[in-house]
C-alpha cells in the first residue's frame, strides 16, 4: 500500500514538472509550492527582459501556426515581415511555424532582424529557422508580456483562438490605456468579416464605443499597412534607425 502512494505521489510531481502552468491554474495549492512557483516566473521574466532588451523598436506579427509556405496567407505574412524590415523594425513573432515563420522570413529576406518568443509545448514547438534570436518560454503569461512590451505595433494575421487573444490582449489595454495607442493591423478582411461584423454589433449594443473601432484597420494591403504603421509610429514616439547587435 505504501508503494503505491510513493508510485502515485511520483506520477503527480512528475505531472506537476511537465505542466507546471496547467496545475497552477487548477486553483491554491500550498503557499511554499506557490511561492516557488512565482520565483520561477520571475526568473523567466528576468531571462526575456535580459535576452530582448537590446533588439530595437519591434512590430509584432500574430499569426496561425497551422498555413503552410504555398497558402497566399503565409506569403503575405511573409510580405508583412520583409515591409516590416524594410521601414526598420525589429520583427517580432511567437517563434513558431505558420505565419510566424512566414513572418520572421520576410524579415530575413528584407536583411532585417529577426526575433522570437518560442514557447514550449508537450508536442515540441521548434523555433523556425529564420530566427537571428529567441528566447524559449515555459509560460504562455510571460510570453504574452514580451511579445507585447517591446512592440511599437501589431500585425494580426488570420488565425484561430491564440491569436484572437493577442489581438485583444492588445486592444484591451489600449482602450483602457495601460498601453499606449500602438497601431493595431488586422489583416484579412476576408477572414475576419464575420468578427468585424460582430465587433459592429457590439458597438451597436454600446458594449463597446464606436471609437473603440479605430483602434484597428482591417485590411488586405500590405503598403496600406505599412504606411499605417509608419504614421502613427515612427514619428509619434520619435523612432530612429540604429544597428542592432545580437
Amino acid at each position: 500500500m505504501k508503494d503505491t502512494v510513493s508510485e502515485a505521489k511520483r506520477k503527480r510531481e512528475n505531472v506537476i514538472k511537465s505542466d507546471e502552468e496547467r496545475y497552477f491554474l487548477e486553483g491554491p495549492h500550498s503557499r511554499r509550492r506557490e511561492f516557488f512557483f512565482v520565483i520561477k516566473v520571475l526568473k523567466e521574466f528576468i531571462r526575456g527582459f535580459r535576452m530582448l532588451h537590446f533588439v530595437g523598436p519591434c512590430v509584432t506579427v500574430f499569426g496561425s501556426a497551422r498555413f503552410k509556405e504555398d497558402h497566399e496567407i503565409y506569403k503575405l505574412a511573409q510580405a508583412i515581415g520583409y515591409s516590416m524590415a524594410r521601414i526598420g523594425f525589429t520583427v517580432m513573432t511567437g517563434g513558431g511555424p505558420g505565419l510566424m515563420e512566414a513572418a520572421n522570413r520576410g524579415a530575413k529576406e528584407a536583411k532585417g532582424v529577426s526575433i522570437g518568443c518560442n514557447i514550449i509545448l508537450p508536442q515540441e514547438q521548434q523555433p523556425n529557422p529564420y530566427l537571428d534570436k529567441w528566447v524559449n518560454l515555459k509560460y504562455f503569461f510571460v510570453r504574452k508580456v514580451l511579445l507585447s512590451k517591446y512592440s511599437y505595433a501589431f500585425v494580426v494575421m488570420p488565425g484561430g483562438f491564440g491569436t484572437l487573444d493577442e489581438l485583444f490582449e492588445a486592444l484591451v489595454l489600449i482602450q483602457n490605456q495601460k498601453m499606449m495607442r500602438f497601431p493595431v493591423v488586422l489583416m484579412g478582411t476576408e477572414y475576419h468579416a464575420a468578427l468585424y461584423q460582430h465587433l459592429l454589433n457590439m458597438s451597436a449594443a454600446g458594449t463597446i464605443h464606436a471609437a473603440d473601432l479605430e483602434l484597428f484597420l482591417l485590411t488586405d494591403s500590405v503598403s496600406e499597412a505599412t504606411a499605417h504603421i509608419e504614421k502613427y509610429t515612427i514619428e509619434p514616439f520619435g523612432l530612429k534607425r540604429y544597428k542592432i547587435k545580437l
